[in-house]
């Protein structure tokens, strides 16, 4: 079972990743893309990742705006895997910035 971090532990975190801060408990970013289909071909990418972890993110999509949060409900908050899969959105956040 997952462990939740502590608020140091996870705040150490936040240094590596870009846009990430908390919000009521849980990592939170808002993309911004150039239009609909960047920004769904963004949350398809993100999705296989996701399954492939078996962890999934709570997401919200107006548009070009793709909205995240993470948290590990079996955890009770914030864990490495919410972390590992923020890196792995920003990793292909950037490679849906550059197409």
């Amino acid at each position: 079972m997952p462990t939740k971090l502590s608020e140091p532990e996870i705040h150490a975190a936040l240094r590596d990743l870009t846009g990430w801060t908390v919000l009521n408990g849980k990592l939170h970013r808002d993309y911004k893309f150039a239009d609909f289909i960047h920004a769904f071909g963004f949350m398809t990418s993100c999705a296989l990742a996701a399954e492939a972890m078996g962890h999934h993110p709570e997401w919200f999509n107006v548009y070009n705006r793709v909205t995240v949060d993470l948290t590990t409900h079996d955890a009770g908050g914030i864990s490495a895997k919410d972390l590992e899969l923020a890196g792995k959105m920003d990793a292909l956040h950037q490679k849906e910035s550059h197409l």
